[in-house]
């Protein structure tokens, strides 16, 4: 499969960007039953590159009309068995193709991403790499998922079967625009669902680019649909739908929160919740190379602009070493400056939108007001001469009681606490209502063992940040949700238990 030359310069980069949105590049309708269309209202809403402030394009907005014809349709194809009962080898092929499409078209779905919420183009490509690798990863999943023969007496045969939902929504982020629905859709397909993916309205265009190459690689007609629009409308919509089995959903808590009781209110769907976190980073006295350690400190709360779910924005370092140590971070986070997402040397790049940076930057106020002491950053910032852009920036001496300590920012500010104790450092971790994400660095492998299976968190990264790949499970516990993306425990999720008890003649 020939793909063009992937743009190396922050130039090519631009010019690419140019070629993409002009005339009519990019896809602005909704994607049901296989077609393009617009919304049912005829409603349009505008997709802004938010290091430019330019708006790229009118997207359908849909809504509960939109819902109610994507959910027959999905529910039609569902029951039609063309998807659902297809030979799982045979969805693989068909999911190993996507794969490959984008693959093949990964540098376009990059650059989607960038324009529309302004992230770094190299970190937008290092999305597009999990991405298709998680669709790879699950289509292999599929004929590797064995049912149970269950232990009886020989005159009964008990069997416990696997088998998909039915329909499924997944209602995505912003922050990681096509990775998370990924993460949220290749799974569901693979355990042979049908899918309505409500991408954010911050960031839909790379997920009505994957409608096309998914369309192209033989999913069936309604099986993978895309409604772009607001959660207060087509979001809820599906939420309370009684035409949907599953939903799926990545973001804050106080909406999962609310889709739970959608889910109570209509048909009792599943509901799997990755929401907020408010992740802890503990720095032991007896770490080595604290360089190293402050540099992956930094790169845990302002990669992505710090819009990041797991984002290590809790930062407690023993007290022993916090003053060198909160120097080296900082010197660390100087290198680190908001830069033109599309140039390839950028780390950080703007915030989503207006309301975001407007949230980032009262949460700054609220933090020198409550009396913590900033030691980097805390002014907005443009990149050549306009953009939504935030700097890296450091508040030492915070206490829990403090906003800026406790709330989830979603954004390039780091909270630094200070401890004496092991018992302390633990304490602190776990004080907050969050539960996604929580690091470690020590080389003590007995206190490693002893934090690791007392922080209160669904993952624990030890002498790094944010490790993984698909093989394991992401979630969290607490407020920050009850879900797993990544592994064949994603598979799960989408796909029931059925047992079945046979008696035999004798």
């Amino acid at each position: 499969m020939s793909r063009p030359e992937m743009p190396r310069t922050r130039a090519e980069w631009q010019q690419r960007a140019a070629d993409l949105t002009a005339g009519e590049g990019l896809e602005t309708r909704a994607f049901i039953n296989d077609v393009f269309v617009d919304a049912a209202s005829g409603e349009t809403f505008e997709s802004t590159n938010p290091a430019t402030g330019e708006v790229l394009a009118r997207v359908a907005s849909c809504d509960g009309a939109d819902a109610d014809v994507a959910v027959s349709h999905a529910r039609a194809a569902f029951d039609g068995g063309d998807w659902s009962r297809l030979a799982p080898g045979k969805r693989k092929k068909v999911l190993l193709r996507l794969a490959d499409l984008m693959e093949a078209h990964k540098a376009e779905l990059a650059l989607l991403d960038t324009l529309d919420m302004g992230k770094p183009i190299s970190s937008s490509l290092g999305d597009m790499s999990g991405a298709i690798a998680c669709f790879r990863y699950q289509a292999e999943c599929i004929d590797k998922l064995y049912g149970e023969v269950a232990p009886t007496g020989e005159e009964t045969l008990a069997l416990v079967l696997r088998e998909p939902l039915g329909v499924v929504a997944s209602i995505v982020p912003w922050n990681f625009p096509l990775m998370m629905t990924a993460w949220k859709v290749a799974p569901a397909l693979a355990a042979g669902n049908s899918v309505i993916l409500k991408p954010s309205e911050k960031s839909p265009l790379s997920a009505l680019r994957l409608a096309a190459l998914a369309k192209e690689a033989g999913l069936p007609r309604g099986v993978f649909q895309v409604l772009p629009g607001f959660g207060h409308t087509v979001g809820k919509a599906l939420a309370l739908s009684m035409g949907v089995d599953c939903l799926a959903f990545t973001g804050s808590t106080g909406v999962g929160k609310q889709l739970m009781q959608y889910a109570g209110e209509s048909n009792l769907k599943r509901l799997y919740l990755e929401c907020g976190g408010k992740s802890p980073n503990l720095v032991f006295a007896d770490c080595k190379d604290l360089d190293r350690v402050a540099r992956h400190a930094a790169e845990a709360i302002f990669h992505n602009q710090g819009e990041v779910c797991i984002a290590g924005s809790r930062l407690l370092v023993e007290n022993a070493i916090r003053e060198a140590f909160i120097d080296k971070v900082v010197a660390a986070a100087e290198s680190m400056q908001p830069g033109d997402p599309l140039d390839p040397e950028s780390f950080m790049g703007a915030m989503v939108d207006e309301t975001q940076h407007r949230r980032v930057l009262e949460f700054i106020r609220r933090g020198q007001d409550e009396g913590a002491r900033l030691r980097a950053g805390g002014e907005a910032t443009v990149v050549d001469g306009k953009g939504l852009f935030i700097p890296p920036t450091v508040f030492d001496g915070v206490t829990p009681e403090m906003a800026i300590g406790r709330e989830e920012i979603f954004g390039p500010v780091l909270a630094v606490f200070g401890f004496d104790t092991e018992e302390e450092a633990v304490r602190l971790a776990n004080d907050s209502v969050y539960g996604l994400a929580a690091g470690l660095w020590s080389q003590d492998i007995d206190r490693i063992m002893r934090v690791t299976r007392r922080l209160a968190s669904g993952q624990v990264f030890v002498n790094n940040w944010a490790g993984g790949d698909q093989t394991m499970p992401f979630g969290g516990v607490k407020q920050s949700g009850n879900g797993r993306d990544k592994s064949h425990h994603s598979l799960e999720e989408y796909s029931d238990l059925k047992s079945v008890w046979m008696s035999l003649a004798t």
